[in-house]
């Protein structure tokens, strides 16, 4: 009997150490739980992925990433959110790192005692017991959990996160902070990095590298190692296989997929207008323009072509805008931000350069609105000197009297400085204000003529701003790159104040858009101007058609001149092909209801001529035959004909006339001595001493003569 019961006693024994220890394990456990408890209640609430530090973001229009800026830790982390993902991704992402995910408390008891068998049993660690929950953990913690006391805290946090966020927020924290190589942190930037698109359409492929890629960032990365991203790709693959994610027709295609090696640059679009909004809008990180990104890629690209042929220090600037909305849909501030020789970070469309012959339409459309002039009125285009200036035109040649809209269309300067001391410089100032844009003068006097043909300096958002009024029936638009506002508040401010008057706005569009385009250009329905400064430093053209405006400027971004360089050989063509890729379609433009368009209106007696100051003066010249007032008849003038002057030369005779009809005749002693002259003065010098008959006759064949004595 002793024998038999020395066994029993003995598993008794053990029986009771085995009780014992696992009362001690039970205890231990719950002492840890409670202590782990603890830790995780005195955690303060945890960061959402809308509090992480990301980059600042430009969207356009649609959403489209335009451009990104790094963090301030020098990272590419761009806001994401979870509709912004293919959910194909998310469920590959959860089969192959946490399938209990929406199951879990943040650590998976099921996945702990599964890791701690297969490590007893194999003698290594086999598979880890990592959550989605713990990664995000550890990527807030931006340390090491390698140790036993790192592990720890990750436990500690991956149970506050579960504490104080929703699984959603979690998986969006993820996807904000998960390593992809380099300096890209989460999916949206790893999409455009590795895939140059959006991560809303990812293939099978694609989704596979991504979850594969943030277990070894630097070791996987496609640019570097793309035989290594390859493999763990199709690791992933096989796995999405056997978990019933993927079929194995799609893992099969997936597999031959090639791998990425080239690491893209993150978009740079609109480069200038998102850096102004940025610095505009410092305290958001996602601001929304109003550009167009597919047709600002296309302008880019119009941009960097022509600028290659144009010159390797020339540079080219573009704006498009809706001249009813004020929106603008393109803005291209150079060709290239990067371009040191051309000086690619200075933004053209703001820097203030001579706007040469492009202000001449309005200098014409205050002419029609104050019944100074009719598109075919008849305007002289001779040398004349007007309040000091002495305008003279691009060719150095001058074409007689000529129609106003003929004087328009070909860029005479001295019709255009005519019509201008007629209109009046400060009321073509004012207008100029009026329609938004800013010009600078130089100096403390007030500008004078010289205005007509571009002395001063004028930006081309200022430009891009005055052809949009013009354009919308002569009322102003505010141009805006940002959503909100826009027409109806310039409409309303348009029935105060115009640019010019419906009338005179469309005349000068109907003008404009007879101009004949650059050769190969296809220019049918575009109103259009072109200028170029003195010196060939800025070349311009602006056009229109019935819903949008564009405005290209060619140059140095130093001022350096560009002999040859012209608006029209330069800029034009740049316009062109910009209408051309905003869409082969013209809107027309529409006559207003004031508008007299049963033909052509004729043209009002009155305004035969246009009401210039030569025209007023040739008018009052007209009333009456010539007089000679100077010198008076029988005078006896002294020249010193018969001793030496204090000179050694006879001094000049003066005659001067009044009235009467130009060109004149004049005559002396019988012998013409100036013919079809318009002046009215005359100087010459006498043969000798005696009686001297001088004579005008006026282009009527009226005529009037003095008798002088000549000492």
């Amino acid at each position: 009997m002793k024998g038999q019961g020395a066994p029993g006693g003995r598993l008794r024994r053990v029986a009771r150490r085995a009780a014992y220890g696992l009362a001690a394990i039970l205890a231990a456990g719950v002492a840890l739980a409670v202590l782990l408890l603890v830790q995780v209640a005195s955690v303060p609430v945890t960061r959402t992925s809308a509090e992480v530090t990301v980059s600042k973001a430009v969207l356009a229009r649609d959403g489209a990433l335009l451009r990104a800026f790094q963090t301030p830790d020098d990272r590419w982390r761009l806001p994401v959110s979870l509709d912004d993902v293919d959910p194909l991704y998310i469920r590959m992402l959860l089969a192959y790192e946490d399938r209990r995910f929406h199951a879990h408390a943040g650590v998976d008891p099921r996945a702990v005692l599964r890791a701690g068998v297969q490590s007893l049993l194999a003698g290594r660690v086999v598979s880890g017991a990592s959550t989605l929950t713990m990664q995000t953990a550890r990527l807030t913690m931006e340390r090491s959990t390698r140790g036993l006391a790192s592990k720890w805290r990750q436990i500690v946090l991956a149970l506050a996160l579960e504490r104080d966020l929703a699984k959603d927020d979690i998986l969006a924290l993820y996807l904000l902070r998960a390593p992809f190589g380099g300096n890209i942190e989460g999916v949206r930037a790893a999409t455009l990095a590795w895939f140059a698109k959006e991560p809303a359409r990812l293939t099978p492929a694609e989704a596979a590298l991504l979850v594969a890629l943030p277990q070894a960032p630097e070791l996987r990365r496609p640019d570097r190692y793309p035989q290594a991203a390859r493999q763990a790709r199709d690791r992933v693959l096989a796995v999405m296989a056997a978990r019933g994610v993927l079929s194995p027709e799609q893992v099969d295609a997936a597999s031959r997929a090639p791998v990425p090696t080239l690491r893209r640059e993150v978009p740079r679009l609109a480069a200038h207008a998102a850096r102004d909004a940025v610095a505009a809008r410092d305290g958001e990180n996602e601001i929304r323009l109003t550009i167009d990104a597919d047709l600002q890629a296309r302008l880019e690209q119009l941009a960097q072509a022509r600028a290659r042929r144009l010159g390797p220090h020339v540079s080219v600037a573009m704006i498009v805008a809706d001249h009813q909305s004020g929106e603008i849909p393109a803005h291209v501030g150079s060709p290239d931000l990067l371009d040191e020789a051309r000086r690619g970070h200075v933004d053209m469309t703001r820097a203030l350069r001579s706007p040469g012959s492009t202000l001449k339409p309005l200098i014409y459309g205050l002419a029609f609105e104050e019944g100074i002039a009719h598109p075919d009125s008849l305007i002289d285009d001779r040398p004349a000197t007007l309040g000091g200036y002495s305008p003279t035109n691009f060719d150095q040649s001058f074409q007689g009297t000529v129609r106003v809209r003929d004087a328009l269309q070909a860029s005479l300067n001295v019709p255009a400085v005519a019509l201008l001391d007629a209109v009046g410089v400060a009321r073509f100032v004012a207008r100029l204000r009026r329609s938004g844009a800013m010009p600078r003068f130089s100096g403390d006097q007030p500008p004078g003529l010289a205005v007509a043909l571009g002395g001063f300096g004028l930006s081309l958002a200022d430009l891009v701003s005055l052809y949009a009024g013009i354009a919308n029936e002569g009322a102003p638009v505010r141009l805006r790159i940002e959503p909100g506002g826009g027409g109806e508040a310039a409409g309303v401010l348009a029935r105060e104040k115009r640019v010019l008057s419906p009338t005179a706005a469309w005349r000068i569009g109907e003008i404009l858009s007879e101009v004949p385009p650059p050769a190969s250009a296809r220019g049918e329905g575009v109103a259009y101007k072109t200028g170029t400064s003195y010196g060939y430093r800025d070349a311009w053209a602006v056009g229109y058609d019935g819903r949008h405006v564009i405005g290209v400027w060619t140059g140095r971004a130093d001022g350096t001149p560009v002999p040859g360089m012209t608006g029209f050989d330069s800029a034009a063509p740049i316009l062109f092909e910009a209408f051309q890729r905003v869409g082969p379609e013209r809107a027309r433009l529409s006559p207003p209801p004031t508008a007299e368009l049963a033909g052509r209106d004729p043209v009002p007696a009155p305004l035969q001529h246009a009401r210039t100051r030569a025209s007023r003066e040739a008018a009052e010249g007209a009333a009456s035959a010539p007089e000679i007032f100077y010198p008076p008849d029988g005078a006896v003038i002294e020249l010193g004909l018969a001793r030496a002057s204090p000179t050694g030369e006879p001094l000049p005779l003066v005659i001067k006339a009044r009235r009467g009809r130009g060109p004149f005749v004049w005559m002396a002693n019988g012998a013409p001595v100036a013919n079809g002259a318009h002046a009215r003065a005359l100087t010459l010098v006498p043969d000798g001493p005696g009686t001297s008959t001088i004579s005008v006759i006026d282009a009527d064949g009226r005529s009037a003569r003095v008798t002088v004595h000549l000492r």
